[in-house]
């Protein structure tokens, strides 16, 4: 069996372990390896992210270990890896630099190293710090030939030969400087939007309300932005979106929603609201969490253009029928492994060093 294949086979014995955990309450089952040693401690690892960051709460973890289960199967990651034309070379040492706003957001990065024999330097989030080092564990457990290809480091990143850097429009302009002797990809703040035009089925808006709540909006891949027709009735969408009223229970979003709210009140803003998201009309892509914000639009042409100048602002366009690129309702928290982050493929990166 070549290295390549080892490694494919080593994730997909990963994602099965993950699949135990991809409901709130982790079931065990049959013939996962080394079960006995990693599925307790797996538990208490999933409770410390979310002691440590109230976002990570079970549903949203079981929802990420859901959706990188099913990805992690030796069909999709040979198929995956089909596209590309793979020599073996000399391993490198790449540095990662995590975001930590959603759960486990830097898998992809430190998938693409490992599978392709690389070694990582990785920088976790302070935000989420638990979950990857225990899965590497597992790894090096499955397939030995993982042993010392990942590091954590809290400190200087030293040793690499390139990076892949993940952070806001502020800290890509330190990443910018500092990494700028090594091939690198860096991200900067990208938003999602939705395009409405009138005539979305109550099925539509509700699935799209999955991609606004999941994760509470934190992702780049969440909607924080609708474009809607001038005398659009949004009575429509708030009857769409009601089955996810149960997300102002949580007690870190409706904080936020209340302190926005009485911002926005103090601030005189027009506000179009339901009691568990309000509704801004703003110029601006990112918006707050417990906050859409809203454009209205006359002419298509002119919105595609507006679109396409800002499309390094842009993560994903979700539409019924905008364009052959832009993604159903309610799918865009389920990327595939070829979807990379601000559409940079980061296989070719590392098949270029």
């Amino acid at each position: 069996m070549s290295d390549i294949h080892k490694r494919i086979e080593a994730f997909d014995k990963l994602g099965s372990f993950l699949d135990q955990f991809s409901t709130p309450e982790p079931v065990v089952k049959e013939d996962i390896p080394f079960n006995d040693l990693f599925f307790d401690g797996y538990k208490h690892q999933i409770k410390l992210a979310g002691e440590h960051n109230q976002w990570f709460n079970r549903e949203q973890l079981a929802y990420a270990f859901k959706g990188w289960s099913a990805l992690l199967r030796s069909g999709e990651l040979k198929k995956w890896m089909s596209g590309y034309l793979i020599e073996d070379k000399e391993p490198k040492t790449i540095a990662i630099v995590m975001a930590g706003n959603i759960p486990m957001v830097g898998f992809h990065d430190l998938l693409s190293v490992l599978i392709l024999g690389h070694k990582a330097v990785v920088k976790p989030s302070s935000n989420d710090k638990h979950l990857l080092p225990y899965l590497v564990k597992y790894l090096e457990h499955i397939e030995p030939s993982f042993k010392e290809k990942v590091v954590f480091s809290n400190g200087k990143l030293e040793g690499y030969d390139a990076v892949i850097a993940t952070g806001s429009d502020n800290t890509s302009r330190y990443f910018e400087y500092y990494f700028k002797g090594k091939p690198h990809i860096i991200r900067k703040n990208r938003n999602s939007v939705a395009i409405l035009r009138g005539d979305e089925t109550r099925e539509d808006l509700n699935a799209l309300g999955e991609d606004i709540f999941r994760y509470y909006g934190l992702g780049c891949r969440s909607v924080s932005k609708l474009f809607v027709p001038n005398g659009y009735d949004f009575d429509t969408f708030f009857k769409g979106i009601y089955p996810y009223r149960e997300i102002i229970e949580e007690q870190k979003y409706a904080n936020n929603y209340d302190y926005n709210k009485a911002v926005y009140l103090m601030s005189l803003y027009k506000l179009l609201e339901n009691g568990f998201l309000m509704l801004k009309e703003d110029a601006s892509y990112p918006s707050p969490i417990a906050t859409l914000f809203y454009e209205y639009y006359e002419d298509e042409h002119a919105l595609r253009a507006r679109l396409e100048q800002d499309a390094e602002k842009i993560q994903c366009v979700v539409s019924n029928s905008w364009s052959a690129d832009s993604i159903p309702f309610g799918e865009t928290q389920r990327p595939g492994l070829t979807d990379y982050a601000d559409g940079v493929d980061v296989i070719r990166f590392l098949l270029a060093l």
